[in-house]
């Protein structure tokens, strides 16, 4: 008996030990299930960022190209413009610049009259990037980043045959409210990423700029060259084949969008009617309610106050910036005697270092860096602002862009980041779309106070009050608890 008792309890044992290695067996199939998961995500995160980058490479390569043509463009309207809409709008350049100050040549004349269509597309953005924004909440990321693109693609096409002013208007203004495609790239990002990786992928955005808008102008300039003896001429050919190249490229770009992207935004996390996603879109083009983000319902008040200051925050900023980084080239043409080619010299200095800043630092900030990386950029401008406005040679002048560099290249992304923490799921299109018509605000109206300072009272009363007005974004950015983003 006590032998089959000591039996039984040994077979009970026994039992007790297979039970338990078929538990274990099952939590190790389950972890090994879990990594798989977790590794096939991991892969997917990184084929959609990818994916994203390569089609804004393609989209600021063709939006970058017509800055250096832009005086040319401009002096074949003047010759050959006979809608009569280049001579009234010069008209109004022109008087805005006397009551400034600026000098009356047909170069800075052609300058601010560029500026005002630079502004002109800002606002347009302005208005069409919150209403984007609310869409792709509702309908989804992918089908919305597709029509933003054919929107640029028929701008490029029109940019093609504007043999007269009034169509190279109309292609601008197809542009500008059609460039609401970075928003929802960037809510595209939010999609695919949480905390640990997000700031990551906000700095392959950032990288993304630096190297359209360092490599796309230098494309332009390579087409001003090639064409340049035709200017005097009537042929339009010179314009005609930049604008064909943008638009072979932003036909690849929705190529490539339309059979390479999947959609990031699942039906599941999406605004569930028109009614709820584009509640309030309409009438943000009111600044008081961008301002105070009214659209954004499903939001707690103490993050709905971080937003709004957030916003404040990156208005200020880009405002600033953006006027100050208008004059540069007044500065450099009026003070250091740079001719185009030594412009361009800078510009690649600027976009490169940019790029380096974003390809190494930012990539590698740790998760929750943010607030402390934009509170260091705004320290590395103000002291670059005031150099530049101050250099009295080049090396100065270059040591300040330096600077200018570092901020340019981190505060701007790391803002984006720590916004996109904010806000549900179905409303994240819509927040990243009012950011960005905040900041295409500011670039309507920075650049135009900043160049009047400039011509009544010279560049370094303009540098030393702008870089010292950074201080209030400064300030105001200290106050801001970064929310922590809890999504998977």
């Amino acid at each position: 008996m006590g032998w089959a008792a000591n039996g039984e309890l040994y077979y009970q044992t026994d039992g007790t030990r297979r039970n338990n290695l078929i538990s274990n067996t099952g939590i190790l199939k389950t972890m090994m299930k879990d990594a798989t998961v977790e590794k096939e995500a991991r892969e997917s995160q990184k084929r959609t960022l990818t994916i994203l980058f390569a089609s804004l490479i393609l989209d600021l390569l063709g939006f970058t190209v017509i800055l250096p043509l832009m005086p040319s463009l401009l002096e074949y309207y003047h010759q050959h413009d006979k809608s009569g809409i280049y001579q009234w709008m010069l008209e109004k350049s022109t008087a805005f610049g006397s009551f400034i100050g600026a000098p009356h040549t047909d170069r800075f004349d052609l300058v601010l009259l560029g500026g005002l269509l630079g502004a002109l597309f800002s606002f347009l953005q302005y208005l069409s990037s919150p209403i984007l924004g609310a869409l792709s909440d509702v309908y989804g990321r992918r089908q919305l980043l597709l029509a933003t693109m054919i929107g640029t693609l028929m701008s490029y096409g029109v940019w093609a045959i504007s043999y007269d002013f009034s169509a190279f208007l109309i292609c601008r203004i197809i542009g500008g409210l059609s460039k609401g495609n970075v928003g929802i790239v960037i809510a595209s990002v939010t999609d695919v990423t949480n905390r640990q990786s997000r700031s990551k992928g906000m700095a392959l955005v950032g990288i993304a700029f630096s190297l359209g808008f360092t490599f796309g102008p230098l494309i332009g300039a390579i087409f001003s060259i090639w064409g340049s003896k035709d200017i005097s001429g009537d042929s339009y050919t010179m314009f005609q084949y930049p604008a064909i190249f943008s638009l072979l490229l932003s036909l690849l770009d929705v190529l490539f969008i339309a059979l390479m992207l999947k959609e990031t935004l699942s039906e599941s996390k999406r605004a569930q009617s028109f009614g709820k996603g584009i509640k309030g879109a309409l009438h943000l083009i009111n600044p008081v309610s961008i301002f105070r983000f009214d659209a954004i319902s499903r939001i707690n008040s103490p993050d709905l106050n971080n937003l709004r200051l957030l916003g404040a925050v990156y208005f200020m900023y880009l405002f600033l910036f953006s006027g100050l980084e208008y004059s540069l080239s007044f500065l450099v043409h009026q003070r250091h005697h740079y001719t185009s080619m030594q412009q361009g010299k800078m510009y690649l200095f600027i976009g490169v270092v940019m790029a380096l800043v974003q390809g190494t630092y930012m990539r590698r900030s740790p998760p929750g860096s943010e607030k402390k990386t934009t509170i260091m950029g705004m320290c590395a401008i103000i002291p670059g602002m005031l150099i530049i406005g101050f250099s009295s040679s080049s090396y100065m002048l270059y040591s300040g862009l330096f600077l200018y560099c570092v901020g340019a290249a981190t505060v701007v992304t790391s803002i984006t980041t720590i916004t996109s923490n904010y806000g549900e799921g179905d409303e994240k299109g819509k927040i990243t779309g009012i950011v960005r018509s905040l900041g295409a605000l500011a670039r309507s109206f920075g650049p135009l106070l900043t160049c009047g300072v400039f011509w009544q009272y010279g560049a370094c009363v303009c540098y030393l009050t702008g870089g010292l007005l950074f201080a209030v974004p400064l300030i105001l950015m200290l106050f801001i608890v970064p929310k922590e983003d809890k999504s998977a």
